[in-house]
């Protein structure tokens, strides 16, 4: 594959980098601090077995899938590709 004026590396690190903003942003995700027993959204209660198995948990399933489909709107476009990357 052609890299133009990109080193030997460049494409290997522009996947590295994909790669490690996907787990930061992931781990940026997760559940900090207590779980809650109502839903902090519509305070509807939150059963065990889901605070069980979810530590920190702070929706109930409907909120989270509802949480969940704004989130997929995310591109996952990766912004550090070089400007020949972003013209393709």
């Amino acid at each position: 594959m052609a890299t133009g004026w990109a080193g030997d590396g460049a494409v290997q690190d522009q996947i590295d980098a994909t790669v490690k903003d996907g787990i930061q942003r992931a781990r940026s995700k997760l559940p900090q601090g207590p779980g809650l027993t109502h839903c902090e959204e519509c305070g509807v209660e939150i059963p065990q077995a889901r605070r069980d198995a979810v530590p920190g948990v702070r929706l109930c399933i409907a909120c989270q899938e509802a949480h969940d489909a704004e989130e997929a709107a995310f591109s996952g476009y990766n912004r550090r590709g070089s400007k020949d990357s972003q013209l393709r």
